[in-house]
């Protein structure tokens, strides 16, 4: 299959009625902003045009091939669902716009640009990109979709495709996903070059409805063959760390395989009692928007302080939740040391910010200890 794509999709130029289909997948303001002179609004609906041409391209294309049973339905394709985020939504979900999404214990963990599958229902998933920076945490992120995939769907291979707008073929990040088996890259035009085929006036009466096609299918005809609770392997993964951690084992040992699948971006160690803020307080400086926080200042202003890390760098992250609104701050170490803020977590999130919510304080000043000198001091390193 893939290899099949890879001969007649790198052989396509979009063309003006893909272009104008393209746009039936774009909100009201997205149509507006694709010719703004405001570039970061510009970039940002050309990105989700582009997408939409991709897709119109690859429906196109695989119409006629007995090796693709179908393309996943996207954007104004996939059914219109309000839906509220919950903590029980495990598995593959439409978002309210129609995003292809994999959500576990309600939090987004992963968005696929494009998800098709072959005759031997064999899931494949592609990613687009339309600009050539911002590739460094990419390489991690499609590590994660595979293996997610892989999980969900009891597959050794996942099937890759990625397409740009833009030449990346000599990025070493792009070679090195590219040795990856069933991986396969497409270069298209530009986007500017796609688009001057189009005119504000004429995109603004697209109508956003779904067309019929016999290769689209519903996120729903896709059966995961795991059952797949996220919040059980999340709560494994952080129990064998902190039981690895108790042993004195180093970061490196608490990121060696296991039977535990590694599908979990982010543990919560939990929230912090008093005494473990202060003793944060002590071993760490912490700073919002340039004024230095202070043990007195979090308890006047911070109803809760949960301490987490991302995985695979173990990178430590703090949220702070605000006593006057209903929102998180999110920090981040500096670079001179320290903690730093970063941005907001806001209902809007739902998923997570739902599971920051439920997270009450678990941690004293023995275990927040432990974690600060693992994570924020790296003084593990040494152990045996």
């Amino acid at each position: 299959m893939v290899e099949w794509l890879r001969a007649h999709l790198n052989a396509i130029t979009p063309t003006r009625t893909q272009a104008l289909k393209a746009t039936r997948h774009l909100r009201k303001s997205e149509k507006k902003n694709l010719f703004s002179e405001d570039i970061s609004l510009m970039r940002t609906a050309e990105g989700r045009w582009y997408e939409g041409v991709i897709y119109e391209a690859l429906l196109e294309t695989v119409a006629d091939c007995n090796l693709i049973k179908g393309v996943v339905r996207k954007g104004a394709d996939a059914p219109y669902i309000r839906q509220k985020i919950t903590q029980e939504q495990n598995g593959t979900f439409y978002s309210n716009y129609g995003d292809i999404k994999v959500r576990g214990n309600g939090q987004d963990l992963a968005e696929f640009d494009l998800m098709f599958l072959d005759v031997q229902n064999t899931v494949g998933f592609g990613e687009i990109v339309t600009s050539p920076s911002d590739l460094k945490e990419f390489e991690q992120e499609i590590i994660f979709k595979k293996r997610l995939i892989g999980y969900l769907f009891g597959q050794p291979i996942v099937p890759f495709i990625l397409v740009s707008s833009v030449d990346i073929s000599r990025n070493s990040i792009v070679q090195r996903l590219m040795k990856e088996p069933e991986s396969v890259l497409i270069t298209t035009s530009s986007c500017e070059e796609i688009k001057r085929v189009l005119s504000q006036r004429e995109i603004r009466y697209q109508p956003r409805k779904p067309i019929a096609h016999p290769k689209l299918l519903h996120l729903a005809d896709i059966h995961t063959r795991r059952s797949f609770d996220y919040r059980k392997l999340h709560d494994e993964r952080r129990d064998r760390m902190l039981e690895l951690m108790e042993a004195g084992a180093t970061p490196a040992d608490l990121l060696k395989p296991d039977e535990i699948p590694p599908i979990v971006k982010k543990i919560v160690f939990g929230g912090l009692y008093p005494p473990a803020i202060r003793l944060l307080c002590q071993k760490s400086a912490i700073t919002m928007r340039g004024e230095a926080l202070t043990y007195e200042s979090i308890m006047r202003d911070f109803s809760k302080v949960i301490l987490a890390v991302n995985l695979p760098d173990l990178r430590p992250i703090l949220y702070f939740r605000s006593r006057k609104k209903k929102e998180y701050f999110k920090m981040v170490p500096a670079k001179i040391g320290g903690f730093k803020y970063e941005s907001r977590r806001t209902p809007h999130m739902a998923g997570f910010f739902l599971w920051l919510e439920s997270t009450r304080p678990t941690l004293g000043t023995k275990m927040t200890r432990t974690l600060i000198e693992y994570f924020v001091e790296g003084k593990a390193a040494g152990k045996k």
